[in-house]
């Protein structure tokens, strides 16, 4: 295999290669007064904007976009379409106790079904497999980490979980000295851009109009007589509701620069490997998956049949600033290059296509939030994590219902109408964030030089982080 030519760095994300990034569509002609304004075309966008037009055909609704649809992590994501609850249960069994959170628990497993079902309805192939997620072990200390997970996971019979030892974790994956998995079924493998294309089609499709090159400048709340506003350059709309989707670039609204943090995370895809290379990996079940690091990797087999990885990087630019096209660092890409030919030597000769980076939103308390202020008209949904393919339908439904049927199951779930606090202002963040992913990266290092129980540092950087 060739591997003497650069892999091509940004251009959005690899999602795009296939059909070459999308003409934008019209962007707003002056302002406009609707019932719903959504700002964001990602998946929580425009979930939002399919469930509210389905239940409220009557209610119009308009989604505003400073690129395209699919232009932030909705388009650049690892193509997890999993059940995760962001930030894990343990707070939420505190404040709310563990029915709410096993409810909370069921509603996310059925929500991947769910995106399933709405993509078959409406005719969006996006290459989706649902193998479930396979979490690996590849040193005694990740063991440990892994064993208590899986005991953890047993207090929860929603979960599904199953722990598998090593040769049971090669029979779905071999992966260089992996010790020992943890396998859910409640995952798919998706193509994320082909998901979030499809979806914009299908939500114009039910009268929603999707501006894009439309950049909000600001989100003004209502009150007082007054309806909510979007403001932006090609106009001003007003709406009884605005509600803000933007999760990785909130930041760049006036009085969100701490609201949620810009967290990079850059992917790395290989060319198609060849039949006899897959035969030697297997990977027959189309699993997503991940290690059990500190600072983590995630992956999927493509439909196309390259291994698409991703990893941290750089995780944080100073003052929340975010990127323009999704190129991410040399030295990332030849991380990430060295890490996928160490898990799987059967690879290590195939050539890195393309390279590229995007931005996850992070709240203060590492978990996810949906809210709507009825007093001031303006909702929101996000702060994900990297789990948001699927929070962001169950979010989409759930501001739904905020707005239509404002005593719903859905809206009584522990991640709604949450206030979590800001983040510290600079330079104490970025030095925040960026010393606790070093102290991330050493525990790794010292935990694949032998250690065999986790390093104390990775302990202190999430006492530190909040997580």
């Amino acid at each position: 295999m060739d591997t003497s030519h650069a892999p091509v760095n940004g251009q959005v994300s690899f999602w795009y290669a296939e059909t070459g990034l999308p003409v934008p569509r019209p962007g707003l002609d002056g302002d406009a007064e609707v019932d719903v304004a959504v700002v964001g075309a990602g998946y929580t966008g425009l979930w939002t904007a399919y469930y509210l037009k389905k239940a409220r055909p009557d209610l119009s609704v308009m989604v505003l976009e400073s690129r395209f649809a699919g232009f932030g992590a909705s388009g650049r994501n690892g193509g997890w379409l999993t059940n995760s609850i962001t930030g894990g249960r343990s707070q939420y069994v505190k404040s709310h106790g563990r029915a709410a959170v096993g409810r909370f628990q069921d509603l996310l497993n059925a929500t991947v079904d769910e995106v399933i079902a709405v993509a078959a309805a409406e005719g969006i192939d996006a290459g989706i497999v649902k193998g479930g997620e396979l979490n690996v072990a590849r040193n005694p200390a990740q063991l440990g980490r892994l064993k208590a997970w899986a005991e953890e996971e047993a207090q929860w019979p929603q979960s599904g979980a199953r722990l598998l030892d090593a040769a049971e974790t090669a029979d779905r994956v071999r992966i260089a000295g992996a010790l020992g998995g943890l396998h859910h079924p409640h995952c798919a493998r998706i193509q994320p851009a082909r998901l979030v294309r499809g979806l914009a089609a299908a939500v114009e499709a039910l009268g929603v109009p999707v501006y894009e090159q439309t950049p909000v400048t600001e989100i003004r709340p209502g009150g007082a007589g007054m309806k909510a506003a979007a403001v932006t350059p090609r106009g001003t709309v007003r709406a009884r509701y605005v509600l803000r989707a933007t999760e990785g670039f909130t930041a760049n609204l006036p009085g969100s620069r701490r609201e949620w943090l810009p967290m990079n995370s850059s992917m790395i895809v290989t060319e198609p490997l060849a039949e006899h290379v897959w035969e030697d990996i297997g990977w027959a079940g189309r699993d997503t998956v991940a290690d059990m690091a500190h600072a983590y990797m995630y992956a999927q087999r493509t439909a196309d049949g390259r291994i698409a990885l991703g990893g941290r990087g750089v995780p944080y630019r100073f003052g929340s600033r975010t990127d323009t096209d999704g190129a991410t660092q040399p030295a990332t890409i030849t991380g990430l290059t060295d890490l996928l030919r160490e898990m799987f030597p059967a690879a290590a000769g195939a050539r890195i296509d393309h390279a590229w980076a995007g931005v996850l939103g992070v709240p203060r308390d590492w978990k996810a939030t949906v809210g709507l202020d009825p007093a001031t008209g303006v909702g929101w949904a996000g702060g994900y994590v990297g789990t948001g393919v699927a929070a962001s339908n169950l979010a989409g439904r759930t501001l739904r219902d905020l707005i239509v049927a404002p005593d719903s199951e859905l809206t009584a779930m522990p991640w709604v109408n949450r206030r979590v606090r800001s983040w510290e202002p600079e330079p104490l963040r970025w030095l925040g964030v960026n010393s606790m992913y070093r102290a991330y990266y050493a525990a790794d290092r010292a935990e694949r030089g032998g250690r065999s129980t986790t390093s104390p540092i990775a302990k202190a950087a999430d006492l530190v982080s909040g997580r």
